[in-house]
């Protein structure tokens, strides 16, 4: 498994990924602003909404929030998101994706490496359906492997119980299952945060039994 690496350098990556997400959502058009997300129930000009958020929440915003979904984080977060993809059109939410940038405020009880995992998923979130492409660097995308693969809130733990994942475009590796996924990192990633997307590119004895995980 990859070395986990401190805020400073977390930070340099997470600007560069939140500048490279606002460059590619300025190159959309409006039928693509509306096209549906990965996201189930999420429009692409939702998910860009919700990247806004990772700067921007407050104690106040989760308390408030979670009383009106009820204690659902889930169902919340997509209040956030679609209140505010209303709230501003694609040029202002653009905008506010490069203005905090380089912030490095986060969201109550996130961690560092929470908003880097937030972008690199959300990026392929918005370009799959669309057709498109985005690179996911490596070292980065090990890092938030890393960080998903142990920690309790994407329910990586549970879903991942029993298999070994094996990034085959770099050097990391996680679990000591019998039955193995194989697949590049960037994909490896969708899969521990719940996306079945991922499952297209990997292959391994336990490819089948995560898809149905999934």
């Amino acid at each position: 498994m990859g070395t986990k690496k401190n805020a400073e350098q977390i930070l340099g990556w997470l600007e560069t990924e939140r500048l490279g997400v606002a460059d590619l959502l300025a190159d959309l058009d409006n039928a693509e602003w509306q096209t549906p997300s990965l996201c189930a129930g999420w429009t692409v000009r939702d998910v860009a909404a919700h990247l806004t958020l990772s700067t921007r929440t407050t104690w106040r915003m989760v308390i408030g929030g979670a009383v009106r979904a009820r204690g659902d984080w889930n169902r919340m977060e997509a209040d956030f998101a679609v209140r505010r993809a209303a709230a501003f059109p694609p040029a202002e939410l653009i905008a506010q994706i490069r203005e905090t940038a380089g912030s490095p405020r986060r969201a109550p009880m996130a961690a560092p490496a929470d908003p880097l995992v937030d972008f690199l998923v959300h990026g392929q979130d918005i370009v799959r359906p669309l057709g498109r492409t985005r690179d996911m660097p490596p070292e980065p995308t090990a890092t938030a492997l890393d960080h998903v693969v142990g920690s309790p809130f994407y329910g990586a733990r549970k879903r991942l119980r029993g298999l070994r994942l094996t990034a085959t475009d770099l050097d990391w590796s996680t679990g000591d299952g019998p039955d193995e996924v194989r697949g590049r990192a960037g994909d490896l990633l969708l899969l521990a945060t719940g996306r079945p997307a991922g499952l297209a590119s990997v292959s391994g004895s336990g490819a089948e039994r995560l898809a149905a995980a999934l």
